[in-house]
């Protein structure tokens, strides 16, 4: 069957294509050059419409027992959030952390067709996968978290071959069917629980001896090395520390030139100035990341409301138990290999530390020049839930609009950012960039993100609203692999979607070591510990995208 979208502006910076009025065409669910004389089965006339590629979410908190424990802590969260069954959806509850389904089902509803969880812990990878897998429509994929994990560790102190550092982090990432790697506060998981309450980059972990300087180079070096697309995912030391920005500016010196991504980077971006030692760095911050080629980065921007924070970074999140809101948590300790906090918070515009966040994000996002290096994140749901994505590129596209909303926070805030004095706005092709284009490429999505021929069809067609808020809240058509499933914001088909895996090669010699370690260490034997496929295609539930590492590629 041909489909053909006719007449409509087409944003595809993968292939240079900014607002050209283009055909599209779709057969066997990918886009295709068909022969001048096919016949067309069915057409859709889409003129003065916007036709991107399906939206691409690097960086969203959907699987996983941290997930899982914050469904439970809030209960509260879920009322006036319903969701009821239909004859194709499934119900559902929640706002800061929707359900599995509900996840999916929103995600669709904006013109997403992906989202990937950044923080899998290896000794919980299957039930990651599994609410994955539950999570409707979207294609997933996990990044597996190191640098806090025992083995690891005693890897570095010991001095290990790098060959076999190398071969465990390919391992690793097989075992728990992983697309990338995560470090979570490197090396601070873990010695939170030898009674270290901080670890700067070159501080020392007490027990071990290795520095989170020494953690970063060598996973950024390891994964450079086995040509995993996308760069080390860093979840840097010192997260919400006023002053904190110094410890980002030196790990990006850091790196050594090495391809490194920094995660939720407004979080990293404060200042010490002002009577309440609280301050914007989204300058210096902005101004590294475009002198550095090898650094990406996604914001993690605040929005205002009630959202549940939930991470790894159980160091941290001891920290933020006092500002719980509602006065509960959860701070655990999992395997004895890396931790999970979960703290629910209400950021207040009202408030000038909340404010003020808000203010670093913005600026970050106005800042940064290169939106291929920039990607739009909440963190999803620690700055807010992923819902809010429209009124936040609105906010970056309508400097009014923005102005607007400036007046609206507390204004002793705004006296120490920038964001007053900047005039930026962002185009339709950058926010295709940055929502699309852009992470496809750091993920080595080879067939996603873009609408070249080849190309899975999964694009996302708006009514080109000057509301930018109400045109990217509500999509006229999302096709998927080419089915369409949303018509009008409205579900209209559901479906499974893939989950995207990255497999560098190993030496399987690195077993002989670790079924030894399981066997002395672990609760569970090394074979049950590993993934297999069966399970991720769960009797056709699901299926496998494994994509190509560099190394294959070349």
């Amino acid at each position: 069957m041909l489909i053909k979208l006719t007449g409509g502006k087409v944003y595809d910076p993968a292939n240079g294509v900014d607002g050209e009025v283009r055909d599209i065409f779709i057969e066997n669910g990918r886009i295709v050059s068909p022969e001048p004389t096919a016949k067309v089965d069915q057409e859709y006339p889409l003129h003065g419409r916007v036709i991107m590629a399906g939206g691409i979410d690097p960086h969203s908190h959907i699987g996983g027992g941290k997930m899982t424990i914050a469904r439970m802590l809030l209960p509260e969260d879920h009322i006036g959030h319903e969701v009821a069954r239909t004859e194709l959806t499934r119900a559902g509850v929640g706002h800061a952390v929707p359900s599995t389904m509900t996840t999916g089902y929103r995600y669709a509803e904006m013109g997403y067709t992906a989202a990937f969880e950044p923080a899998m812990l290896p000794a919980n990878a299957r039930q990651a996968h599994m609410e994955m897998g539950d999570t409707s429509i979207i294609d997933k994929g996990a990044f597996v978290m190191l640098g806090s994990d025992d083995f690891f560790l005693r890897q570095l102190a010991g001095k290990a071959d790098f060959a076999a550092i190398k071969d465990y982090i390919a391992w690793t990432m097989h075992a728990a069917q992983a697309i990338a790697v995560k470090v979570v506060n490197p090396g601070g998981i873990s010695a939170f629980k030898f009674n270290q309450r901080k670890l700067d980059l070159d501080e020392k972990h007490v027990y071990y001896g290795v520095t989170p300087r020494d953690i970063i180079v060598t996973l950024a070096r390891g994964l450079h090395e086995l040509g995993v697309v996308h760069p080390l995912h860093i979840h840097g030391c010192n997260l919400g520390v006023p002053g904190g920005y110094e410890t980002t500016l030196e790990t990006i010196r850091g790196a050594e030139g090495l391809p490194i991504h920094l995660t939720h980077i407004q979080f990293h971006s404060y200042g010490t100035e002002g009577d309440l030692k609280f301050s914007s760095a989204a300058a210096p911050i902005a101004e590294a990341v475009n002198a550095n080629k090898n650094v990406s980065c996604d914001v993690g921007q605040v929005m205002f409301g009630q959202t549940c924070t939930a991470s790894g970074d159980s160091m941290r999140q001891f920290v933020n138990t006092r500002s719980a809101d509602p006065k509960k948590w959860v701070v655990m300790d999992i395997e004895c290999d890396a931790g999970c906090g979960v703290v629910p918070f209400k950021y207040r515009d009202k408030s000038f530390v909340n404010a003020l966040q808000w203010a670093i994000g913005l600026e970050l996002f106005l800042l940064v020049n290169d939106p291929w290096r920039l990607f739009l994140t909440t963190d999803h749901p620690n700055g807010g839930p992923f819902t809010w994505y429209p009124h936040l590129i609105r906010l970056l596209m309508d400097k009014e609009f923005r102005r607007d909303r400036m007046q609206t926070i507390n204004q002793d805030a705004l006296k120490y950012s920038t964001l007053a004095s900047l005039d930026r706005e962002y185009s339709l092709y950058e926010i295709a960039i940055m929502t699309r284009a852009g992470p496809a490429r750091s993920l080595g999505l080879v067939d996603r993100g873009h609408l070249g021929v080849g190309a899975w069809a999964d694009i996302t067609v708006y009514d080109d609203n000057p509301d930018r808020e109400a045109m990217f809240t509500t999509p006229e058509l999302l096709f998927k692999n080419g089915e369409l499933i949303v018509r009008n914001g409205k579900i209209v088909k559901v479906v499974n979607g893939g989950t995207h895996v990255m497999r560098p090669s190993y030496d399987p010699g690195i077993e002989r070591s670790l079924k030894g370690y399981f066997e002395d260490y672990h609760t569970v034997r090394m074979d049950n510990f590993r993934l297999s496929d069966d399970e991720i295609v769960n009797g056709g539930r699901g299926s496998l995208i494994i994509q190509p590492t560099r190394a294959r590629a070349a």
